[in-house]
């Protein structure tokens, strides 16, 4: 029996499909082979001219059609790179599985795990229009399709920019429809080395548990930060604290939660060994923690859970000293998260913020316990100066337990222009699709049009897309009636730029 495909009808129909066959090639960052060597046939099969430079970007050209050959060409951009995010109960490879969608014919996702419509949508529309008959209407075409935007926004940093000819670009990968965004944040990664040590554990009866925080809802760093979710990574190192200053003799053996620098963590683990006589007291301080986290959090955070059971993994044959325990957890639990500032010149916009985004052991030694843990935070900002104080703050903060930090080269923000001619016309547009008024503003997140813009002096650009909820998360999702209007409005947009000769 043949299963109907849940794109199955959706207008319109060539960006669904294109979207579809995108969602059964795995995309992971930094691993982008497969959708590239896709990018390639679709080209060579249409007999298309494309270009890829040395880190992998691609660029795809499209001669203007239907009266718009002699017009500038226009740039159409997005990232081919997914977040590969999954719920712990769910078994799946992003480098081998394709996703399976579902839908409820309002919202599209995938199961259990993230849906790639970040930036997936984007990169589809531009299959579409570069799959269009020649009898459209349309200026000749620059398709983008830059890699790693996920994981650093490496592959904007090493573009080479010879490959663009085009002085307007479209960037398809904002996720409110109805608004345009003519800016976006800076940011930059701060990776904490802590280092620390072992000891045997204690000679009296122990027990191992296992402490987990899961259900919460996750999500973007910088689009979702002002709504004050949960971060599993301090709930652990909070609740883990606690247990160890009310359980006398407790140790801590492994913590660890938070899996990709841009998303907020939804899940953390950490592994204590309690005394026998002190196990109702760990568990009783766990309940009172668990009771007081739904308090401050269970508004929002319907599902959030708080676990410590005990564990059948074997007995541990060292524990953190006390001294690496006490510094690992006061930086967790000490570490800025969240946001730091609001704007004072655009009301309700983050101005910065930072993402206490990860724990991990560091790589163990020939063998032996790894002698370092690694946290990660991710820090953005509209204003460069307020961004590198705060990774200040945060490489001051972990100096004084002992740890060093390494700093990545920060990526800059874009600065809007409200006078450009792309974002009027783009607002003009949008404003005849939607029959509203349409918000143009800045967004709290990287967008690779500030690097772009860098390489391309003066080039005109603005940013819209689809409604998607969720991004970084396994709750992603794009809302189904915004792809159709979305993608009209390109179509228009780029018919009125096919014009001008």
């Amino acid at each position: 029996m043949t299963v109907s495909s849940p794109v199955s009808g959706l207008e319109p129909a060539n960006v669904w499909n294109f979207f579809e066959q995108l969602t059964k090639i795995p995309r992971p960052s930094k691993h982008e082979e497969k959708v590239l060597q896709f990018l390639k046939d679709f080209a060579n099969e249409r007999k298309l001219a494309w270009q890829q430079d040395a880190v992998g970007n691609m660029v795809i050209k499209r001669t203007g059609t239907g009266g718009g050959e002699m017009a500038p060409a226009v740039v159409i951009q997005g990232h081919v790179d997914m977040v590969t995010e999954k719920n712990s109960d769910i078994i799946h490879d992003f480098f081998n599985d394709p996703l399976r969608l579902q839908s409820d014919g309002i919202w599209l996702k995938a199961q259990g795990t993230t849906l790639g419509a970040d930036n997936g949508i984007g990169v589809a529309t531009a299959l579409a229009l570069l799959d269009m008959p020649a009898s459209a209407k349309l200026p000749p075409l620059e398709c983008l399709f830059t890699v790693d935007e996920e994981t650093g926004l490496t592959g904007a940093f090493d573009l080479d920019a010879n490959m663009l000819t085009g002085q307007v670009l479209l960037n398809l990968d904002t996720e409110d429809w109805g608004e345009i965004f003519i800016g976006c944040a800076g940011g930059g990664d701060s990776m904490i080395s802590l280092p620390v040590t072992y000891e045997a554990p204690p000679s009296s009866p122990m027990q191992l548990y296992e402490l987990k925080i899961s259900g919460l809802m996750g999500g973007h760093s910088g689009l979702n930060i002002n709504e004050d979710r949960g971060n599993a990574v301090r709930f652990a190192a909070r609740v883990a604290d606690t247990l160890l200053e009310a359980a006398p003799g407790a140790r801590l053996v492994e913590i660890s939660g938070g899996d990709k620098r841009n998303a907020i963590p939804r899940e953390a683990t950490a592994f204590l060994l309690v005394p026998k006589d002190a196990e109702g007291k760990a568990s009783t301080v766990t309940e009172q923690y668990a009771d007081a986290l739904e308090k401050e959090y269970g508004a929002l955070e319907t599902q959030l859970s708080v676990v410590l059971a005990k564990s059948s993994a074997p007995a541990p044959e060292e524990v953190f000293s006390f001294d690496s325990a006490a510094k690992l957890l006061t930086l967790l639990v000490t570490l800025p998260h969240g946001v730091i500032k609001y704007s004072h010149t655009v009301p309700g916009l983050v101005e910065t913020s930072t993402n206490l985004a990860s724990v991990k052991p560091g790589p163990a030694d020939g063998g032996a316990r790894p002698n370092k843990y690694l946290i990660q935070c991710s820090t953005r900002s509209s204003l460069g100066p307020v961004l590198e104080a705060v990774r200040d703050s945060i490489a001051k903060l972990s100096r004084l337990v002992g740890a060093t930090v390494e700093r990545d080269t920060a990526y800059p923000g874009w600065a809007p222009n409200p006078g450009s001619a792309v974002v009027g016309l783009a607002k003009q547009v949008l404003e005849e699709v939607t029959g509203h008024t349409v918000k143009v503003g800045a967004i709290h997140a990287g967008l690779e049009c500030g690097i772009i813009g860098e390489k391309v002096p003066g080039i005109d650009m603005v940013s819209y897309g689809p409604t998607i909820r969720g991004a970084h998360s396994p709750d992603e999702k794009v809302e189904i009636a915004t792809v159709k209007p979305f993608w009209d409005a390109t179509l228009k947009i780029l018919g009125r730029l096919a014009d001008a000769q």
